[in-house]
């Protein structure tokens, strides 16, 4: 307690020395603050994207993921409405799923007769009012706004398109897509300018021809069915939308589920290529996909299901989250180094200062180690108000830049996200911070305490 005391009096009493050393580490520590939240703040808002698109949990054929996306009407499940019931009716797993929705992925080439065009896509058909129920999912509280799927309302042969899909095929004007210049004509090719099935199509579908002169467009989509032979339908294109990436815009289309069973089982039982869960919180994760993987291993052994989290299915998401966590790494880092030469430096030059108060106190009677804890508790005790006061400003920062409505675009991501820095209520970020902090802090003090406490007491006297 006497080195305690004694440290406590000499950094108040050195105040001014320590003023360069106190505001590098409250700065350095604030700033590794900000940036551990803005990190956290990142996840979360990624993790409420793909959740409210995908859902958190896939439960698909094994091997869909690596060989699905060539013929989606193979890898279908049969009984997919007995696994839902399953998964609904489980004691464990009911409180935890919000939304469990059938999927089907597909296909095949789009055209528009009247411009005589085409082009290849791939899509989904989804239930709409399971998919406006996963968009309302924010478990974090974040001041994203939920947004309902276009094809609410629609009648059932209706689509959305990626805008790279409508500017191919010539509809940028009717559904209103900006940014889309009219292309420069180029010599025609040879042989047909779109396939014979879409072309047979447009001399024979009556109800395209009419529909091309009102305001809703109307396209083709060509896909094959579960034998291989081609199907056709007329679909009604109610809205244009951009996906983000403009791989994924040059051949999105998004249909209604029932249209697109149709499209591609025909008469025969419709399917499911995949059954999208949605929990209520990311924490449950790892238990439901568990809890799932043994059902499907009891009641549904024959059908070579798997569960795939949404992690898995978006790889984006870690090699974002591995971005910032690098840069993270290199802000501790470069914080550390700051802190370590910062607070080396201060003890040293206390030190030096007091190398005749340290040949006194040993000349009293004060033992080494408690010479050398008399520095160590400055060092601490210099390392503790540097926490409180760089915690202070961070929230103060954190505050104005939640309040000042700055946004960014994520990658991936189609509207633009208010950014906000979540630090209040983050301890686990706090509580690391600091500790980081004091451990640099007593790593640092522990070499010139150590000398300190190793001067003789003759050769210190002798500076008086």
């Amino acid at each position: 307690m006497s080195a305690l005391a004694l440290a406590a009096r000499n950094v108040w009493r050195n105040g001014r020395r320590s003023l360069s050393t106190f505001l590098t580490m409250t700065v350095g520590v604030c700033a590794l603050l900000l940036l551990g939240a803005y990190v956290q703040t990142v996840d979360q808002g990624l993790q409420t994207n793909f959740v409210r698109h995908g859902g958190h949990l896939e439960i698909e054929h094994r091997d869909f993921l690596l060989y699905g996306d060539g013929n989606p009407a193979a890898y279908g499940l049969a009984d997919y409405q007995r696994i839902i019931d399953a998964v609904r009716g489980d004691p464990q797993l009911r409180a935890q799923v919000l939304v469990i929705t059938p999927s089907l992925k597909l296909g095949g080439i789009a055209g528009n007769a009247s411009a005589n065009v085409s082009r290849t896509v791939f899509g989904r058909g989804t239930l709409v009012d399971d998919q406006n129920r996963m968009r309302a999912w924010n478990a974090y509280g974040l001041p994203i706004k939920p947004g309902n799927l276009a094809l609410q309302g629609s009648p059932p042969n209706a689509a959305v398109i990626g805008t790279g899909v409508a500017r191919v095929l010539r509809l940028c004007g009717p559904l209103a897509v900006p940014d889309c210049p009219p292309p420069v004509e180029t010599g025609a090719a040879g042989g047909a300018a779109q396939p014979a099935g879409l072309a047979a199509l447009s001399e024979l579908s009556q109800p395209a021809k009419r529909a091309a002169l009102d305001s809703t467009p109307v396209i083709q989509l060509l896909t094959a069915g579960e034998t291989g032979a081609p199907n056709v339908a007329d679909l009604n294109v109610v809205k244009a939308q951009s996906q983000g990436v403009k791989e994924l815009d040059d051949g999105w289309i998004e249909l209604h589920l029932a249209r697109a069973q149709r499209l591609v089982y025909g008469e025969a039982a419709p399917r499911a290529t995949s059954l999208v869960v949605q929990l209520d919180t990311t924490a449950n994760l790892g238990a439901a996909r568990e809890r799932i993987a043994a059902i499907l291993a009891r009641d549904f052994k024959g059908e070579q299901l798997t569960v795939l989290g949404f992690d898995t299915i978006n790889p984006s998401y870690r090699q974002i989250l591995g971005m910032f966590g690098a840069l993270f790494g290199f802000v501790a880092l470069l914080f550390s180094c700051v802190v370590l030469f910062s607070v080396a430096n201060s003890v040293n030059m206390a030190v030096a200062e007091r190398t005749v108060e340290i040949g006194t106190l040993r000349a009293i009677g004060m033992q080494r180690g408690a010479i050398a804890a008399v520095f160590v508790w400055e060092a601490l005790l210099l390392g503790l108000a540097c926490a409180v006061a760089g915690l202070l400003l961070a929230l103060a920062i954190a505050y104005a830049v939640n309040h000042a409505g700055m946004s960014w675009l994520p990658p991936g991501t189609v509207e633009p996200q208010v950014i906000s820095v979540g630090l209040w209520g983050e301890y686990k970020i706090i509580a690391n911070a600091v500790l980081t902090l004091l451990i640099v802090s007593l790593l640092a003090a522990w070499w010139p305490a150590r000398r300190a406490g190793r001067l003789p007491i003759v050769d210190s006297l002798r500076h008086v």
